[in-house]
């Protein structure tokens, strides 16, 4: 959550998101959140195919996987909305284009935002930095 919605480092939030989708027995929730992140990352390099093909393979794993939004202390159906919008928008890009915009997930476990209040005061190391 921290770098979707704070640093808005999405490369970083697909790697962190990757290996809790690995450690967590590969579960579709979490690949299609990691592609949201993705689809924001490609288009925002101007990889308009990218992005709609990673939004597109994110909405089927998410919208299939709705009835885990409480597990996951996220407002999902509102990140589903937001990404069909983005994806629709990226379809008719070259008739219409527009503006790289961040998109928020919303948090509705006020653990999981403690966490992220958290991690605001003392960021975390990203990955590369890790190297």
């Amino acid at each position: 959550m921290y770098y979707f919605n704070i640093d808005r480092d999405y490369f970083e939030c697909h790697e962190v998101l990757e290996e809790l989708w690995l450690n967590e027995g590969r579960a579709p929730i979490y690949q299609g959140l990691l592609q949201v992140a993705v689809a924001l990352h490609h288009f925002n390099n101007n990889n308009i195919t990218g992005g709609i093909k990673l939004f597109s393979l994110a909405l089927e794993k998410l919208e299939i996987n709705q009835s885990l939004a409480d597990q996951l202390g996220i407002n999902l159906m509102k990140l589903i909305e937001d990404s069909k919008v983005y994806l629709n928008k990226l379809k008719q890009y070259e008739n219409d284009p527009f503006e790289f915009y961040d998109l928020d997930i919303i948090i509705t476990d006020p653990n999981l935002q403690q966490e992220v209040e958290y991690l605001i005061k003392k960021p975390p190391t990203k990955h590369d930095e890790m190297e």
